[in-house]
């Protein structure tokens, strides 16, 4: 997966991703990798927020609600 193009992509789809890792909750044995996006791509609908103890869990999740969403979000699969 190249991130850059991913975020690149995003962006461009009006869409603002923030992806983040605890540290605190991965001491803790929790779910560390929290994906929120915003933005004027997602609609009406507001955020999408995703979390997960993996990072490719966390994604999947995250991309699979906005595929979900209205727009053209199928050339996300390439990324998964």
């Amino acid at each position: 997966m190249n991130i850059e193009q991913l975020m690149e992509r995003l962006g461009r789809s009006g869409v603002t991703m923030i992806l983040k890792v605890d540290d605190e909750r991965m001491a803790e044995g929790g779910e560390p990798w929290t994906l929120v996006m915003s933005g004027p791509g997602l609609g009406e609908q507001g955020f999408i927020r995703a979390e997960s103890s993996s990072l490719s869990e966390c994604l999947e999740q995250g991309f699979s609600r906005l595929r979900s969403r209205p727009g053209d979000w199928e050339w996300l699969a390439e990324f998964s």
